[in-house]
């Protein structure tokens, strides 16, 4: 399933309840804000970012609803074909599923909510003018009744206005660097892998920014896991694993899944179709079909009825397996190319007008 939202946010799993979501975001976004914590600001930031990730998604019905189905990996667009669940996402619109929104950005619309017009809380409630989070996180006792870290209170949020954030314009609000374009790959499979699913470990090369800024070049093993079923057209993200460039945010690493064509079925959707070939005289007499299935087990399948190229014979469940639905499979379709002889002799012409109807 990936990250589990749910304890990130430390609610039970299943909650909806947007006043339960909200105080937990509140309560962990002001203690792992990097500005409150000067001295650990690196993991401090990691963990505001997934705190702010996991309220992103659980607070929205529509992408919790694919979260508790599919996991953080139907969000990200392992699901399905063409890209996944595309549409969701504040921070990263199109083609590779959800992506988080800029958490500081998330944290100040979380708060501007809350304000009404009183403007109770004015900037210079924050220590004089317009500090940003620092005034915001180091007030101190400043007259305002406890609660919240920094001394901003859990019962006052109701009555800030438009200026409550005061300094959020300031320099720690200034605009975020761009992100570079996202680097697409195709990743080949074969049928027989995307049947049993697989795991694939990539090796990349790129840029990374040391301490001074300078550029080095390091390689880095990514880890596809690759569910019974998945299509081509399928997209997987690595997140910001791009060249760094200075004051840019890294692109992120998209593999496409790609089908390799197979000697024996052709894909459906999730079925398989198999082109069988038979004489005219087993398409009329009968005949036992025997082919072996992607797992490798041996299957034979009985013809008695009389076979015409238009028939289709189809095997419920053995076909692909379906992703969302585990423990489900389509179907295996059998198509039928009967060889007619190229001639026949009279006595062969008159022993058939006999036994073949005429009408």
């Amino acid at each position: 399933m990936g990250k589990d939202y749910y304890s990130i946010l430390g609610v039970p799993k299943g909650t909806s309840d947007d006043a339960a979501l909200k105080k937990a975001y509140r309560k962990l976004a002001m203690q792992y804000h990097p500005d409150k914590n000067p001295d650990n600001k690196e993991q401090a930031e990691r963990k505001f970012k997934e705190v702010s990730e996991a309220y992103e998604v659980l607070s929205d019905p529509e992408k919790r609803q694919i979260y508790d189905q599919f996991g953080e990996e139907g969000l990200k667009g392992g699901m399905g074909g063409g890209g996944g669940f595309s549409g969701f996402g504040g921070g990263g619109g199109g083609g590779g599923g959800f992506r988080p929104r800029d958490a500081n950005d998330l944290f100040a619309e979380f708060f501007r909510s809350f304000g009404g017009g009183g403007g109770s809380f004015r900037s210079s409630s924050f220590g004089g003018g317009g500090g940003g989070y620092d005034n915001l996180f180091g007030m101190g006792g400043g007259g305002m009744p406890g609660g919240m870290p920094g001394g901003m209170p859990f019962g006052g949020m109701g009555s800030m206005g438009s200026g409550g954030f005061g300094g959020m314009n300031g320099h720690h609000h200034q605009r975020r660097p761009k992100k570079d374009a996202a680097h697409e790959m195709n990743l080949e499979c074969t049928l027989e892998e995307l049947y049993r699913g697989t795991t694939r470990r990539m090796k990349i090369s790129r840029k990374r920014l040391d301490a001074t800024g300078q550029q080095r070049q390091e390689t880095e093993i990514l880890e596809i896991n690759i569910r019974p079923g998945w299509k081509a057209g399928t997209k997987i993200t690595f997140q910001e694993k791009g060249d760094e460039n200075p004051g840019r945010i890294a692109a992120d690493i998209v593999f496409v899944l790609q089908e390799k064509p197979h000697p024996v079925f052709k894909r459906d959707g999730n079925d398989l179709i198999y082109t069988h070939r038979l004489s005219l005289a087993d398409a009329l007499c009968g005949a036992v079909i025997q082919l072996q299935t992607l797992d490798g087990r041996p299957l034979q399948i009985p013809m008695n009825e009389v076979v015409s190229p238009q028939v289709e014979k189809v095997v419920a469940g053995e076909g692909m397996p379906i992703t969302k639905h585990p423990g489900q499979n389509g179907n295996l379709r059998i198509r039928f190319e009967v060889l007619f002889p190229r001639q026949l002799n009279d006595q062969q012409k008159m022993a058939l007008r006999q036994v073949l109807p005429t009408h």
